[in-house]
């Protein structure tokens, strides 16, 4: 096998495994949705796809963007505060 090859396979690799986790996390959003929209707000049901689609963009919505690093005074380690 050739370098580009392989590197062709672990790109390919890491993709489908990207594509596999965020379907795997879709799902409670989906059974959730399903469960719970329908009957409080009258809304249809969605699917798989659908719900990967609104996990991707509530992580655009909510995603914090402020990253600091503080030091403690006493034992001089750096905390990192994300949020």
């Amino acid at each position: 096998m050739t370098f580009l090859a392989g590197v062709f396979v672990v790109f390919a690799s890491f993709a489908g495994l990207l594509l596999v986790l965020g379907l795997l996390w879709a799902i409670p959003t989906m059974l959730l949705w399903d469960w719970l929209m329908p009957e409080i707000f009258g809304l249809s049901t969605i699917t798989i796809w659908q719900a990967w689609g609104l996990n991707i963009l509530a992580g655009i919505f909510f995603k914090s963007k402020s990253k600091t690093k503080e030091t403690d005074k006493k034992t001089g380690k750096k905390n990192v505060i994300l949020g």
